[in-house]
């Protein structure tokens, strides 16, 4: 089987579908058009409590539960909150309340999936912050767990809810700026000499359930260069190729009407930065695809200039150069080169987002989706799409290989090895559904 299960695992994984989707069939409710929508927030600290406050201003839902393993995270938006919401350091008291109609999650990247899962199972819809897994193949089982329940999912790649983005979308793929051959972006930021810093093991801080923030990771000692915000130079926990590529993956897959790479290579190491992570400063990922063009993520960590002309991606067309970003874009005109006419191919193009908050948008559109029942904007089986670039860049480097990518399978097809990579066996008692 293409997710490496075996044929046991699969008739298990089938019969706890049939439990899940009873269940959900059960615990569901649909929401009227004139209802308030109640909430839980799964995950109060940094990215968790700026969803609270972008979803404060509507008036259509209330915050019924918060949960978080660290008290000082959890306490600090129990205070704030009109109606008292319940508190929780164990998820699963959040998703078990048949009062509860959605979920946002925003806990660490290894968490996002187990969480999806079992709140698609029991009959709510998620809001969940990207990238959407830790692995390919727990992103696949998201898609399936949200389809199987029919669950609204939703990805916190907030770029999805502009309205500018899809009129350069369609653009860009009427040939405007002709064929698009190259596209960049980048994650920039100088964190040369000291990095996260170097700190030794120790006992977690009061309040902090340790032993569930690790959930289904192998167990290892406290260390204040992991908790709370510092896990994403771990890979066992994220990745700045997964926390930072993934934005801007997505946003150019998305205007090139991309699905999947063809093949992906990458390159990088620790260059530079004396610190903890065990994930790269330097990095260079290239993704091919099969309609001719290159796509590369640059993630430069100790050197912080701009490697653009602006914006937060480049496309780079026969006839001329998109440079977009939330605030806007900008169409450079390519000129002929070495026995070609040299006048200018198109003329210049400059546009002004005009779009609110995106993160405020998003949670609206999702908070729409779950009254009308539609897709969202940024439907979890684009958000499986979008962090699989990811991914496979992090086994690229990891097997040092060009890996060829079969994506209606999900297979690395050369590199039998690579495959185990796509997944990882949890700890105790976690299981994926």
């Amino acid at each position: 089987m293409s997710s490496g299960l075996s044929r046991r695992d699969f008739v298990k994984t089938g019969a706890a579908t049939a439990v899940g989707l009873a269940t959900a069939v059960s615990r569901s409710r649909v929401v009227g058009a004139n209802e308030r929508i109640r909430v839980g927030f799964i995950g109060t600290g940094n990215r968790g409590g700026q969803l609270i406050k972008a979803a404060l201003p509507n008036k259509d839902m209330d915050i019924v539960a918060l949960c978080d393993v660290y008290d000082p995270h959890l306490d600090k938006w129990a205070g704030r909150l009109e109606g008292n919401p319940s508190k929780y350091k164990d998820f699963r008291r959040v998703i078990e309340r048949d009062d509860v109609d959605a979920v946002f999650i925003a806990t660490p990247d290894h968490w996002h999936a187990i969480q999806t899962v079992d709140a698609c199972d029991a009959g709510k819809d998620v809001f969940v912050e990207k990238p959407l897994s830790i692995t390919i193949f727990e992103g696949r089982r998201m898609v399936e767990a949200a389809r199987r329940n029919k669950r609204v999912v939703q990805v916190g790649t907030h770029r999805r809810s502009s309205t500018m983005f899809p009129r350069l979308a369609e653009l860009i793929q009427s040939g405007t700026i002709g064929k698009v051959t190259v596209a960049r972006c980048y994650r920039l930021n100088n964190m040369f000499p000291d990095g996260i810093g170097i700190a030794p093991d120790s006992d977690p801080p009061e309040g902090l359930d340790w032993d569930m923030w690790l959930g289904p990771r192998a167990w290892r000692p406290f260390n204040e260069n992991i908790h709370p915000y510092k896990f994403r130079w771990w890979k066992e926990y994220s990745s700045q190729m997964a926390n930072w590529g993934v934005h801007y993956l997505d946003l150019i897959r998305w205007l090139l009407g991309e699905k999947a790479p063809a093949s992906v290579s990458a390159h990088g190491g620790k260059f530079a930065v004396n610190d903890a992570r065990d994930i790269p400063d330097t990095m260079e990922a290239i993704f091919e695809f099969a309609s001719g063009r290159l796509m590369m993520f640059g993630q430069y960590e100790a050197s912080g200039n701009s490697a653009m002309r602006s914006g937060e991606a480049e496309l780079r067309g026969t006839l001329g150069t998109v440079y977009a970003s939330t605030g806007g874009y900008d169409i450079v005109p390519e000129r002929g080169g070495q026995f070609q006419d040299s006048e200018p191919r198109m003329e210049r193009q400059k546009v002004r987002a005009t779009d609110g908050d995106l993160t405020e948008q998003h949670i609206r559109d999702f908070l729409d989706c779950v009254k009308s029942r539609k897709r969202p904007t940024a439907d979890v089986e684009d958000g499986h799409r979008s962090t699989t670039f990811a991914h496979l860049a992090n086994i690229a480097l990891e097997t040092k290989s060009r890996i060829e990518w079969d994506a209606e399978r999900e297979r690395i097809t050369n590199n039998e090895a690579a495959n185990e990579l796509l997944h990882y066996e949890y700890r105790a008692p976690w299981k994926l559904g």
